[in-house]
């Protein structure tokens, strides 16, 4: 077999359709775009256009609020440190912070910090130094051994 013998499989592939190009094609003259009108011609863009009615998204309430100060965490589960910790990415004995938990993929980017959810369970004695845990992680990490160090914004 050679490079240039290579081709994909009969009917893998389809060739494009030719369109205005001839009334034998059977997509000639018009193009299947109809006739006449603001849709047979190029440039349009008429989503959401009601004919001069009132828009649909205009005619309901806004509703809702966002809050531009609000935090953004990484989550992390005891489960998955735990998980962490028995594949040998995560080292018990350290301290368990931002650059541990990049380091052992657990967290993919930097937000706006770490949050510990209390989800799993966790046998190991790990102190960690987050900026964020829930009750119930807190109650669990000290229950093994270990101890939660907050941070800047307690969320």
């Amino acid at each position: 077999m050679k490079l240039n013998e290579i081709s994909d499989v009969e009917g893998a592939t389809h060739s494009r359709k030719r369109v205005g190009r001839g009334i034998g094609s059977g997509k000639g003259k018009t193009g299947g775009r109809g006739v006449k009108g603001q849709k047979s011609r190029s440039g349009v863009s008429i989503n959401g256009f009601e004919g001069g009615q009132m828009p649909l998204f205009r005619r309901l309430p806004k509703r809702g609020f966002v809050n531009i100060f609000a935090k953004n965490f990484n989550v992390v589960s005891l489960g998955r440190v735990q998980q962490a910790i028995d594949a040998g990415k995560l080292d018990a004995s350290a301290t368990v912070d931002l650059a541990a938990l990049k380091a052992a993929g657990l967290v993919r980017r930097a937000k706006d910090g770490v949050r510990v959810l209390g989800d799993g369970e966790l046998t190991a004695k790990v102190s960690f130094l987050v900026d964020g845990a829930s009750k119930s992680a807190v109650e669990k990490v000290e229950k093994a051994g270990g101890s939660i160090k907050t941070v800047g914004a307690e969320a």
